[in-house]
């Protein structure tokens, strides 16, 4: 009796310890959800962040969930999304709102130094010898002046009027950009066509580009058409305050990207939100330079963070304390 009683406490112990270990390895194990709002920017930020959860913050994996802006934004309110490391905020029409009411937390600012509104290629208004191009609106300068040139912008599908590649359905600034298209009489002699998606939009300028034709339309810094290609942003009327911009009257101003994390992330883990998240800044140049090295040398968003974060390596020193950018650079 007293044999079965000792073997089976011994029985009871060693379940007891296994079950211990087997709760602490589950507990360490760690995945990071990242927002992909579906642009090459922001998928090159997450493969940063993740390379620097994992070997600085002790996660297992991290993870991306693909969706619309609106989406994106919708998951990190709900805690669905831990970290959104490029929040538009002009593109999303509660940003602010959501923000000031506490639904999720802005760690810092990314960047703030983009770019975005109607860009044509330089061979239009300059020509390109090298390519046989010559300029075929040499006096184009602002948006305004883009009504002299409809037949030089030709609408595909009605040849009578010229086409005007609009921003992304479901972006605050497409509202914007088409307030722009109607304030400046352009209506009268251009289509305002609205492509389905960024790949979308990006196809039909790098097509454009590849034959030498003429393109106008909204793009954005930072990306890597903008790293690629030389491309000219048409004037506006300099930014005067928000209801003139929301009605398309003057230039777009630099757009806050912020860095923002869910409330319920934050609560888990606030050292990965303040040591690193509040500090992630780049800029439109860095990211448009890297996502062009991507483009060029046919290489992935994991490979180009490693290039980024190898070339540049005193960003690391910038996003990170010591001791953590010391784990970053072993693992690099």
């Amino acid at each position: 009796m007293k044999s079965i009683t000792k073997g089976s406490l011994i029985f009871i112990g060693l379940i007891l310890t296994l079950s211990f270990f087997i709760g602490c390895t589950t507990e360490e194990k760690k995945t990071i959800i990242f927002a992909d709002p579906g642009w090459d920017s922001v998928q090159l930020h997450n493969e940063v962040a993740g390379f620097i959860a994992i070997h600085a913050y002790g996660y297992d994996s991290w993870q991306q969930i693909t969706g619309t802006t609106p989406v994106t934004h919708e998951g990190i309110i709900k805690g669905e999304i831990d970290v959104h490391l490029e929040e538009w905020t002009d593109n999303i029409a509660s940003y602010t709102a959501d923000r000031d009411a506490g639904k999720l937390k802005e760690m810092g600012v990314n960047f703030d130094d983009n770019m975005q509104g109607f860009y044509v290629p330089r061979y239009v208004i300059e020509g390109d010898a090298s390519r046989g191009i010559e300029a075929s609106a040499p006096n184009l300068k602002t948006v305004q002046d883009l009504a002299l040139y409809p037949d030089v912008f030709q609408d595909p599908e009605n040849k009578t009027k010229g086409r005007i590649y609009g921003s992304i359905p479901g972006w605050e600034v497409d509202t914007i950009m088409f307030n722009k298209y109607k304030y400046y009489g352009l209506d009268e002699n251009f289509i305002y066509f609205r492509p389905g998606s960024d790949a979308a939009l990006a196809a039909a300028f790098t097509s454009a580009i590849d034959k030498g034709q003429a393109i106008v339309g909204y793009y954005w810094e930072p990306t890597w058409l903008m790293g690629l290609y030389d491309l000219v942003l048409l004037e506006d009327a300099p930014y005067i305050d928000e209801e003139s911009y929301m009605a398309g009257k003057t230039e777009c101003p630099a757009v806050v990207c912020t860095t923002a994390v869910s409330n319920a992330f934050y609560e888990k883990d606030p050292a990965f939100c303040n040591e690193f998240v509040a500090n992630y800044k780049t800029s439109s140049a860095l990211i448009s330079e890297a996502l062009a090295y991507m483009s060029n040398n046919n290489a992935s968003a994991a490979e180009t963070a490693l290039w980024l974060m190898k070339t540049y390596d005193n960003l690391l020193d910038l996003w990170l304390p010591e001791d953590k950018a010391a784990l970053v650079r072993q693992a690099l």
